[in-house]
Order: structure tokens, then C-alpha cells, then sequence
């Protein structure tokens, strides 16, 4: 089993995580109860994603699509307060693990002006790369590596990820197996 390299400060909610949280059937979703199940989730998407990638986030507002990019953040170091790009549309971290980027494309008003804030700039083989409101940039943004939807699941969110590409193939793999008790 794929061992998690998480800041210490994590590692309980991943255990609870752990035990809280079954595999769907297709062994690509989950069911989150919690805040912290979300948090603790994306610090799995984070080890899974080996510091580079491009993830969509899909989901309705206040499905916690930027708690889960704060988990990615904290569990590779970030200590600072994780803000959704709403209004600038990207947000870097520059980490001791290389460069993260956050893009809330939700008040993006054409695709287009991804071309004019220089899109391309951000998209290299050694970056992650995040993206909530994938389809605001569609025709502009690449294809992701994996995609990660999220629905309401009763007090909680049903998300479920797939892989686009071979890396993001790769990725959801990892993912998965991170999930599976051994």
C-alpha cells in the first residue's frame, strides 16, 4: 500500500478518514461526512498527484471544492490561509515541493481571458495545477489529468474521480489504493 507523506498535523484526520470512509463499488468515490473528511481527502490527492498534474474540480458552489484544494495545500506545507481565487482566478504557492496553482474560474466571463492572463504560463510538467469551474475555460484550458466531482451525498458529499490522461490515470490509482485498508 502506497504510503502517505502528510505534515504530522494531518495524519489523525487521515487515519479517521481511513476508518470513517468506504470505497463505492467502482472503487473511484467516497462518501466525505465531514470538513475534516474533506481536508483529510485532499491531502491523499495531493501524495497521489507526486507534486505535478492538472485537477478539475466539479461541483456546486459549497460543495467543498476549496476545502478540499486546502487539504492538497496543508498536507504539502502550506500553513497560510487558503482563499478561493473568486476575483483574481488564480492564486500560486510556491512550496519547498514546487509551485501549486489555484484557479477559481467561477466569475470568468469568456474563455478567452485565460488566453490574456497567459493560461499557457502556468501549465508545466513540474506544477499541480487545480481548477474549480473547469468548464468556464473549456476550448482554452488543456485536458485534465484527473477530475474530481463532487455531489450532496445527505449531510455529507458523494465525490467520485477519474482519470484523463495516463498520468491522471496513474494518479487516480494511487488514490485509490491510499483508500484501500490494507
Amino acid at each position: 500500500m502506497l504510503r502517505i507523506k502528510l505534515c504530522t498535523v494531518y495524519i489523525g484526520r487521515v487515519e479517521r478518514l481511513l476508518d470513517s470512509i468506504k470505497l463505492g463499488q467502482n472503487k473511484q468515490s467516497v462518501i466525505l461526512e465531514s470538513e475534516a473528511d474533506t481536508v483529510a481527502f485532499g491531502g491523499l490527492l495531493a501524495s497521489a498527484c507526486i507534486g505535478a498534474g492538472v485537477v478539475f474540480l466539479n461541483g456546486d458552489l459549497g460543495m467543498g471544492k476549496t476545502t478540499m484544494c486546502r487539504g492538497v495545500l496543508n498536507s504539502l506545507g502550506y500553513q497560510g490561509r487558503v482563499k478561493s481565487p473568486t476575483y483574481t482566478l488564480v492564486e500560486p504557492y510556491e512550496l519547498k515541493s514546487g509551485m501549486v496553482y489555484h484557479f477559481d474560474l467561477y466569475r470568468l466571463g469568456d474563455p478567452e481571458e485565460l488566453e490574456f492572463m497567459g493560461i499557457r504560463d502556468y501549465l508545466d510538467e513540474q506544477s499541480l495545477v487545480i481548477i474549480e469551474w473547469p468548464e468556464k475555460g473549456k476550448g482554452v484550458l488543456p485536458e485534465a489529468d484527473i477530475e474530481v466531482f463532487f455531489e450532496l451525498e445527505g449531510m455529507g458529499r458523494a465525490v467520485r474521480w477519474s482519470g484523463s490522461s495516463v498520468h491522471g490515470e496513474e494518479i487516480a490509482a494511487r488514490l485509490t489504493e491510499s483508500l484501500t485498508k490494507d
